[in-house]
């Protein structure tokens, strides 16, 4: 994520003007000072009033996914006058819309909502800020800004970049650097931002040619099986991008099976045994690039602060923002220790 730009704000007038205004700015009358001050509450861990929060989030049926529903769980538990009203989880459109309509029913105070298809969930959000219920969307984004009130998520694009300049780095200096990309679903919107922000970031990289890729279905097997053939195809392999941890466990397993250990190879979204292997060192993969579930829990934060009118501790303005979105930091064997506690199984 780039971070803000800061602007320098230049004053060039006659003398005397600028001699004027320097002496405004640097006033002691408290009333000036007083303007610059927020007015609201911030939100903070002292129990406010009472708040019941909606979760819809994901069926488990992936680590990551199951992460996601552990760690909302887990910070709300945090907040003694937070109530969770979770679904069941579902991967399913409409049995999901029928959850997210139950919990509008009950009229719970906010809702957060990892849609299973964003496009799909919109109209369901939509009536739940209608029904004025304000909505944190999750992660898979839905179709209209207008369907919720805060968006939290993760940085695709900048996933793909960063894991490119990884990868860029360490091979800047080999002449004909072949590069293999294993995806996940190429149907979903965040493959396809993935892909895009590698490919830009390897642009930086004229001696780097992607060579082949290979979409895979963020499962162990698929991840076996896709490796398996992008191995057989390739006789040269200089580094592989995973998108994926949890289809990687399978992807090591093809090469391990292959008997090739001449590249690196970068993970995605940070699994405690993508973690364990970078620490341990004893494999092809010697980096992963975070996609943190832990931004189910921020998503508990901004719902609290949402439901008790309060900012976000450490920001001046009086309402929290409408997006956030989370840096995917690059680990590695340098930094491993600071990140392990954040894998997930």
């Amino acid at each position: 994520m780039p971070e803000t730009s800061r602007r320098r704000l230049l004053f060039g007038t006659a003398a005397v003007s600028a001699g004027a205004l320097l002496t405004a700015c640097t006033s002691n009358d408290p009333k000036s000072e007083d303007t610059a001050k927020r007015t609201g509450p911030a939100a903070d861990n002292k129990p406010g009033k009472p708040v019941t929060i909606g979760f819809a989030g994901p069926q488990a049926d992936h680590g990551w996914l199951n992460a996601i529903n552990e760690n909302a769980k887990s910070r709300a538990a945090t907040y003694s006058e937070v109530t969770l009203e979770t679904t069941e989880g579902s991967n399913d459109t409409a049995a999901q819309i029928g959850q997210v309509k139950t919990l509008i029913n009950k009229k719970v105070d906010v809702l957060v909502i990892l849609p299973a298809d964003g496009k799909a969930l919109t109209q369901v959000g939509l009536e739940a800020m209608r029904a004025g219920i304000p909505v944190v969307n999750l992660d898979r984004i839905f179709a209209s800004p207008q369907a919720y009130r805060c968006w939290v998520g993760g940085d695709n694009y900048g996933m793909g970049l960063n894991a490119g300049t990884y990868i860029g780095e360490q091979l800047k200096d080999k002449a004909g650097a072949k590069v293999v990309e294993l995806a996940g679903i190429d149907n979903l919107e965040l493959t396809k931002q993935r892909s895009q922000g590698f490919a830009d970031a390897l642009k930086n990289y004229s001696n780097i040619e992607l060579v082949a890729r290979q979409a895979a279905d963020f499962t162990v097997e698929s991840g076996q099986a896709k490796m398996a053939q992008l191995l057989q195809a390739q006789k040269k392999i200089d580094a592989v991008w995973n998108h994926d941890d949890d289809q990687g466990v399978g992807a090591l397993r093809a090469i391990q099976q292959a008997g090739r250990d001449e590249f690196l190879m970068v993970g995605g979204a940070g699994a405690k045994s993508a973690m364990d292997a970078i620490k341990a060192d004893n494999s092809v993969l010697k980096a992963t690039v975070l996609y943190p579930p832990t931004m189910a829990a921020s998503a508990i934060d901004l719902a609290r602060a949402l439901a008790q009118g309060k900012g976000v501790s450490g920001l001046a303005e009086l309402e929290i923002p409408t997006s956030l979105t989370l840096y995917s930091a690059v680990v590695t064997k340098e930094n491993i220790d600071q990140y392990l506690p954040t894998g997930f199984s």
